[in-house]
């Protein structure tokens, strides 16, 4: 589930027809503890890279969060 963005930085506008691609770094994976009627909550943090095809620098640089329920 989308858990929504932490340090997000919009470093350059994305013109139209630009190729872009996205790289993701797992940063950490916490123990929510048990979700009520079953399963375990863990809170996963990547950095998220969007980086333009031929520029300079990326277009943004975010921590992506989001909870993942297990069981």
């Amino acid at each position: 589930v989308n858990y929504g963005f932490d340090k997000l930085r919009f470093l350059a506008p994305v013109p139209a027809g630009s190729r872009v691609r996205g790289r993701f770094k797992l940063l950490s994976a916490e123990d929510k503890g048990a979700q009520p009627g079953g399963g375990v909550r863990w809170l996963i943090k990547h950095e998220l890279t969007v980086e333009i095809d031929g520029a300079d620098k990326p277009a943004l640089i975010a921590e992506w969060l989001g909870m993942q329920v297990v069981g």
